[in-house]
């Protein structure tokens, strides 16, 4: 086994070791020189190539200059510093160690100084990722608030300049965790390195060591809002930098590992307005591999792998107990679906299954109940409501179910228009109760009369647009629209997260983001609402999949739905798991019926919730 090592190495050293010299990362010139040492005291004689011998000299004498330049700690590593004061003698790494060994006499940790704000936001996240952050809310709150005072403190966070991929980790990791929190946290508070071109330089010269801290970066820009162009700017920065380091060299990727190249292509690929809560908790259990709170050897960040494992087994049966109660609610909608006609029209889209993982992916706390079935109840009727007006009823039919909806009678409907005024009428009546028990008013349909729906062909944005300005152009108008569309989705996430923003309860804000998250997950690439094939993987997973650590995430499975039931059983939610959860009430309205296949959604805010499709 050791010749067939020795023979990988010499075969290979070439190839490997190119690259190196012009950009070598310094953790590189530590370890494999001091390897190559050690091989050599075990007597193990690794012959390089003549080829690849100056590179080598070059890594010694690159590993010299660190440890020479080493100002007190190396890479803040107490083993690091040891063999830079083992090499060098100097004093200041000598003194270094002695502080940390007075202070840990039963045993130093890997990295001295530890930021403990940097240790806590790296729990929440990982909690947050696993989709245990429910279970833990008073915990991350007064984390979160006590990282939010330390913050306030200073007019910036320390920036140690040896210690930069660490600080940047640090920053961008705490204005997304503040500003997901409800915290207002200034974007100077981890885009400064945009203003040292020093640093900038560094950065870009060493990206590869850097990558990932421009991972993290990259997804604290997930959070920008309209008008934020120094976020836009570290986004367009660390953007280009991650794609330079997954690019191809000469044929090869460069060095990182396989899953974390993966992750990198993922967050590049796939927009976070597209992405849906419950799938991503899935995915970063699944690829637990890249769950370590930090890379490298700067591993104080790590929890230990025994509380990592019990984390990890935590949020496996947290995931499947909430697939359980999803299960049991979509045979309930397929019920109700199939007892108002809506599943046998006998034209369109049958799409009740879709309807629900959309909204349980969005929402996936248990006591959601409600407003997962009402709004998949509302998503179905405006689908087959939406399929009606496009390719079955005529211009008369059309024009009754309008008029019948506007003055709430369905006297003189029948076939499909009947079934479906006869549908909305029971999820009005459904939210009336509902509405009753929460606020004491027994009738909203006065709230519904104002539903309208135009024939195919009416007029839109672009269209309007074109309209005011003769002169404009369509693709001109097009882009017009999107800057719009653009501005008002970072205006609601500005919405959604800060607290005191709005005049509308955050839980409110919450859920018209997750709504807006939806329609961007259905067709940010393509219409994926309407493709027969293209949703089952991701449903197979939220409803019907248990968790395995050694799944292909990638992978498309067929749909394996549950065996179907006459007679549901009706939910419980009283799981002593979910203790620590406070139920929160949503009033939510139809707005208007719509053609939910084109993705477009207006949200109209009142005081109450409102949910809207158009």
């Amino acid at each position: 086994m050791v010749e067939k090592g020795l023979s990988f190495i010499e075969a290979n050293a070439e190839q490997l070791l190119k690259d190196v010299k012009q950009n070598c990362p310094r953790w590189f010139a530590i370890v494999l020189p001091t390897m190559l040492e050690l091989s050599k005291t075990s007597g193990l004689e690794i012959v390089f190539p003549e080829t690849v011998k100056e590179i080598v000299s070059h890594l010694f004498s690159f590993r010299k200059s660190i440890l020479e330049n080493c100002d007190g700690s190396l890479f803040q590593s107490p083993s690091a510093t040891a063999k830079a004061f083992m090499m060098t003698g100097k004093q200041e790494c000598l003194a270094y160690l002695q502080s940390v060994v007075q202070r840990y006499p039963n045993g130093v940790p890997q990295t001295f100084p530890m930021d403990e704000d940097l240790i806590k936001l790296c729990i929440v996240n990982h909690l947050q990722r696993l989709g245990l952050n429910e279970h833990f809310p008073k915990e991350i709150e007064d984390t979160m608030a006590q990282v939010q005072r330390n913050y306030m403190k200073q007019e910036s966070w320390v920036k140690p300049s040896n210690m930069l991929a660490s600080q940047l980790h640090k920053d961008s990791l705490a204005f997304e965790l503040l500003r997901m929190h409800g915290y207002k946290v200034s974007s100077s508070s981890f885009c400064w390195f945009l203003h040292d071109e020093e640093i900038r330089t560094l950065v870009e010269k060493d990206y590869e060591f850097f990558s990932s801290t421009m991972l993290n970066i990259y997804r604290a820009s997930n959070l920008m809002f309209y008008g934020e162009h120094e976020v836009e700017e570290a986004r367009s920065f660390s953007r280009t930098l991650l794609e330079k380091a997954i690019q191809t060299s000469n044929g090869r990727p460069h060095v990182m590992s396989t899953i974390f190249h993966k992750m990198i292509k993922y967050e590049l690929s796939v927009p976070w307005f597209a992405r849906l809560d419950h799938l991503e908790h899935r995915m970063w259990i699944e690829e637990s591999e890249t769950n370590a709170l930090w890379k490298g050897k700067t591993s104080y960040n790590r929890i230990s792998h025994l509380h990592n494992d019990h984390l990890l087994e935590l949020a496996k049966e947290n995931y499947e107990f909430k697939l359980s109660i999803y299960r049991k609610e979509l045979e309930e909608l397929k019920s109700w679906s199939e007892r108002w006609g809506l599943s046998s029209m006998g034209f369109g889209r049958e799409k009740t299954t879709y309807c629900y993982f959309a909204i349980a992916a969005a929402t996936s706390l248990p006591h959601d109940s409600y407003v997962r079935t009402f709004v998949a109840k509302s998503a179905i009727i405006i689908t087959v409501a939406d399929d009606f007006f496009d390719m079955e009823g005529s211009l008369s039919e059309l024009e009754g179910l309008t008029d019948a909806i506007r003055k709430w009678d369905s006297r003189g409907l029948s076939g499909h228009r009947k079934v479906i005024f006869q549908a909305l009428d029971n999820l009005v009546s459904e939210a009336s109760t509902k509405y009753l028990q929460q606020v004491g008013i027994d009738d909203i349909t006065n709230s519904m009369r104002d539903l309208k729906e135009k024939e195919e062909g009416k007029i839109n944005s672009v269209l309007i647009n074109m309209v005011e300005d003769p002169e404009s152009n369509i693709e001109e108008s097009i882009a017009l629209v999107r800057e719009m569309i653009h501005k008002k989705e970072k205006e609601l996430l500005e919405h959604a997260l800060i607290d005191g923003h709005s005049d509308l309860p955050k839980a409110s804000n919450q859920l018209h983001l997750s709504c807006l998250k939806v329609f961007h997950m259905f067709f940010n690439s393509s219409n994926r609402f309407d493709s027969n094939t293209e949703m089952l993987q991701d449903i197979s997973k939220a409803i019907y999949l248990p968790v395995s650590k050694n799944s292909k995430p990638f992978e498309v499975v067929p749909l394996q739905p549950a065996a179907k039931k006459k007679n549901p059983t009706p939910i419980s939610y009283s799981n002593s798991c979910f203790k620590h959860y406070k139920r929160t009430s949503f009033t939510a309205h139809q707005v208007s019926l719509c053609a939910l296949r084109k993705g477009h959604a207006m949200v109209h805010l009142t005081n109450k919730v409102v949910l809207g499709f158009l």
